[in-house]
């Protein structure tokens, strides 16, 4: 396990990383931007080359890192919530939840992809799935069992919400059921950022509290604990995480599953160094795969 010391380099040479990815997203592009170097530098202007990648690529940058930091969190919250090395939001259910809340609201247009109203129907979609997977499970091997059947029943009724939609953009509702940052603008970031970046600091603040779950629930009730309050708070943190994400690009996979993984094994278990490394590390991961 790495001591405090090691840490903050490696965090600061991840950070460096995001930098420098952050950077490549501005400039890379299928469109070629005259002068790109120096509109970069620059971004307060109002030609083609500014609306390119301050309008366009720069969104979809900010999109990508907060999304996967988001997908980290909750998938470290998940995984400690539940014992289990293999809880995933996309596995037990809670994005399958969050993609049938925003599909239903999206379809009978309540409000378009990325806004406040989808946000909060796909938190409520993440929040009853993630109840109804953890109250059916009697363990950690049920759990899974249960998620992925409960996932695979929501994600077969978002596409069909989806696909009986009487609406003209139907195509591109399709590409973000599927995990899509083709709709991202600055207007979603505003909707992202704040939801995000709260129930992250707040989630980090409550981590501490989880690393009692590892003795047991009996042990913890020993302490005069609720093992069950514990987990449904970290639920309603997940839910939220997942809900915003899944409201803006759809269902991303892998992500909250890879992060805390790749995080325990370079800096360890404690839940408050792991939430840090595992939004750091997510949000690394999908700005790299984007």
């Amino acid at each position: 396990m790495m001591g405090v010391k090691a840490r903050r380099i490696l965090l600061l040479a991840i950070l460096v990383g995001i930098g420098v990815l952050t950077v490549a997203g501005l400039a890379l592009g299928s469109a070629s931007v005259p002068g790109m170097w120096h509109v970069i530098a620059h971004p307060w202007g109002e030609s083609s080359g500014h609306e390119i990648i301050w309008g366009i690529r720069f969104p979809r940058i900010v999109t990508a890192l907060l999304v996967g930091m988001a997908l980290g969190v909750a998938g470290a919250l998940a995984q400690s919530a539940t014992n289990s090395p293999l809880a995933d939001p996309a596995i037990i259910g809670t994005a399958a939840g969050a993609s049938v809340g925003a599909a239903i609201a999206i379809v009978l247009n309540v409000a378009l992809v990325g806004t406040v109203p989808v946000a909060f129907a796909a938190i409520i979609g993440a929040l009853l799935a993630s109840v109804i997977t953890f109250s059916l499970a009697k363990g950690s091997i049920q759990l899974i069992i249960v998620g992925i059947a409960t996932s695979s029943l929501l994600t077969a009724i978002s596409g069909l919400i989806i696909s009986i939609g009487n609406r003209p953009d139907a195509r591109s509702i399709s590409f973000w059921s599927l995990g899509s940052f083709a709709l991202t603008n600055m207007d979603t970031v505003k909707v992202l950022a704040p939801a995000v970046l709260i129930t992250a600091v707040v989630g980090w603040f409550y981590s501490q509290r989880m690393d009692l779950l590892v003795l047991g629930d009996k042990e913890v009730r020993r302490l005069g604990i609720n093992p069950e309050r514990l987990r449904l708070i970290a639920f309603l943190f997940i839910s939220i995480l997942v809900g915003v994400s899944v409201s803006t690009v759809g269902s991303i996979a892998f992500i909250a599953l890879a992060a805390p993984h790749i995080t325990r094994y370079l800096i360890g278990p404690t839940n408050r160094p792991l939430l840090i490394g595992s939004a750091v590390i997510g949000a690394g991961l999908l700005l790299l795969s984007d």
